[in-house]
C-alpha cells in the first residue's frame, strides 16, 4: 500500500503515461501501468509532472519592502542600493519574519520549494540574519532555504563585514557570498576573493558571488574566482551570479574565461529579469542586453542556473516566485528557442540549481524525495509559454498546494463554449 499514486502523467524527458507511487515521502515506483494501490490515487490526466522548482538566488530579506521607505524614482541598481541602505536602521526582525514567510507562502504556491537566499552582513546588529535564520526553520516541513552571508556594501569597503560575515557564518548561515565589484578598487575587488574563498575552503563551505554585475567589459572578478576555486580545491562548490560584465566582453578575452570556469567547475547564475531590467542604463542605442552569455557557457559545460533576485524590493517592482516567468523572460533574451535550448531553459530553474545548492536526493528517480509540482501543460517549452498553472504542490508526498486548471468558457457566436487554454 502507497501513500500516494500519481497515474498518467508525462516527465520532463518526453515519457508518457508514466505512474509514480510514493511511500515515507519519497519515490519508491516510476514506470507506466504501475500495478499498486494507494491511500491517495490521482489522474494526473496526462499532464507535465516535474521535480519541484527551484531559485538559485534570491534576498528574502528585502522582498516585499517595494516603496519603504520610498519608490525607487529612477529604477537603478545603484539608487536601489541607496534605498536599501535609508532602509536598515529602521529594520525590525517582526517585519522581515512577516514578509520573508509571506513570500514562502506565494513560493510554494508556484510549486517552488527550494530557495538560496542571499542576507545582508553589513548591518552589526544581524537583524536580517536572525530573522532569515528563524524563517528558515519555521519554513523546513515545506521549503529548503539555503542562507549565503552577504556583505551588500562590500567586504573590504564595509568597516565590519568581515567581522559579521563570520559572525553569520557562526550562527549558522550557509555560504559564503561577495561583491567584488562593489569594492573601491579592482585591487580590493580580488582581494575580498581571496579572503572569502579561503574562508569557505576552511570552514567547508560553498561559494556564491556577485560578481561583475555591470556593464564594465573590464570588470573581471569571475575570472579571479575561477582562479581561486581551482587553487583551493573548490571545484562544484562555487557560482558566480549575475555576470552581467560577461555580456560587454571582447569575444577574444571570453573565449580564454569560459574554459577556466569550466576547468575550474564555477557554476554561473543569471537572473533574466533583474539583468534585463538594471542593465544597460548607460546605453542609448542600440542598448545591450545586459544578461550574461548563457548558451556560450552552457556549450563551453559550464553549468547555468535561473534566479529570480527580486520580488517588490528596492531594486524591482514586480515579481511573483514563479519560476516559470523566470525561465520565460531567460529564453527570450538569451535567444533560446530551440527545442533542446528552450528544455534547458527549464532546466535551470529546476535540475541546474538542484546541483549547485547540492540539494541531496532531488530528482525524479526511484529514491528520491517526492517534491513535485504537476503542471497544466504538455512538456517543458509548454510550460514555459503558459508559465502553466500549478495544479498540485507535493512536498514529501504530501500535497502542500492546489490550484484549479486555468480553463476558459467563451461566451462567442458560432464559437465553442470551452477552449483549451494550453493552445490558447
Amino acid at each position: 500500500m502507497l501513500d500516494l499514486l500519481l497515474r498518467n502523467c508525462t516527465l520532463p524527458d518526453g515519457r508518457s503515461g508514466v505512474d509514480l507511487g510514493v511511500e515515507d515521502g519519497r519515490i519508491v515506483a516510476l514506470q507506466p501501468g504501475l500495478q499498486a494501490q494507494a491511500g491517495q490515487e490521482i489522474d494526473g490526466a496526462g499532464q507535465l509532472l516535474s521535480p519541484a522548482f527551484v531559485d538559485a538566488h534570491f534576498h528574502m530579506d528585502s522582498t516585499l519592502s517595494y516603496g519603504l521607505p520610498r519608490v525607487n524614482q529612477s529604477g537603478t541598481l545603484l539608487e536601489g542600493i541607496a534605498l536599501w541602505g535609508e532602509l536598515k536602521p529602521s529594520l525590525t526582525q517582526e517585519a522581515l519574519v512577516e514578509r520573508a514567510l509571506a513570500y514562502c507562502d506565494w513560493a510554494v504556491a508556484k510549486g517552488l520549494l527550494a530557495i538560496r537566499s542571499h542576507v545582508d552582513v553589513c548591518d552589526d546588529r544581524l537583524l536580517a540574519v536572525e530573522a532569515l535564520l528563524h524563517v528558515r526553520e519555521r519554513v523546513k516541513p515545506y521549503l529548503d532555504l539555503q542562507l549565503v552571508a552577504f556583505p551588500q556594501d562590500g567586504l573590504l569597503r564595509s568597516a565590519h563585514a568581515l567581522r559579521n560575515l563570520q559572525r553569520a557564518l557562526d550562527l549558522g548561515v550557509d555560504v559564503v557570498g561577495g561583491i567584488p565589484h562593489f569594492e573601491r578598487t579592482m585591487e580590493q575587488g580580488a582581494e575580498s576573493v581571496r579572503l572569502l574563498c579561503e574562508l569557505a575552503a576552511e570552514r567547508g563551505l560553498r561559494v556564491d558571488m556577485h560578481c561583475d554585475e555591470s556593464d564594465d567589459p573590464l570588470s573581471r572578478h569571475i575570472e579571479t574566482l575561477a582562479l581561486h576555486t581551482h587553487r583551493l580545491g573548490l571545484q562544484g562548490r562555487v557560482a558566480g551570479s549575475h555576470l552581467t560584465s560577461m555580456h560587454s566582453m571582447d569575444n577574444y578575452y571570453v573565449s580564454k574565461l569560459m574554459p577556466l570556469m569550466a576547468e575550474s567547475g564555477v557554476a554561473a547564475i543569471a537572473n533574466p529579469l533583474i539583468n534585463i531590467t538594471l542593465q544597460g542604463r548607460h546605453d542609448s542605442y542600440p542598448k545591450r542586453r545586459g544578461m550574461t552569455r548563457v548558451p556560450e557557457l552552457l556549450a563551453a559545460g559550464v553549468p547555468v542556473a535561473f534566479g529570480q533576485d527580486c520580488v517588490m524590493d528596492p531594486w524591482y517592482f514586480g515579481g511573483s516566485g514563479d519560476m516559470l516567468e523566470v525561465a520565460h523572460m531567460g529564453l527570450h533574451v538569451a535567444q533560446m528557442t530551440g527545442q533542446a535550448a528552450m528544455r534547458q531553459c527549464f532546466d535551470a530553474v529546476t535540475t541546474t540549481p538542484a546541483r549547485i545548492l547540492g540539494l541531496e536526493d532531488y530528482g525524479l528517480d526511484v529514491g528520491c524525495r517526492a517534491d513535485l509540482v504537476l503542471l497544466q501543460a504538455g512538456d517543458p517549452p509548454e510550460a514555459i509559454r503558459l508559465r502553466a498553472t500549478r495544479l498540485l504542490v507535493i512536498r514529501g508526498g504530501k500535497i502542500v498546494a492546489a490550484t484549479p486548471a486555468a480553463n476558459a468558457r467563451l461566451y462567442l457566436p458560432g464559437r465553442p463554449a470551452a477552449v483549451d487554454w494550453r493552445r490558447a
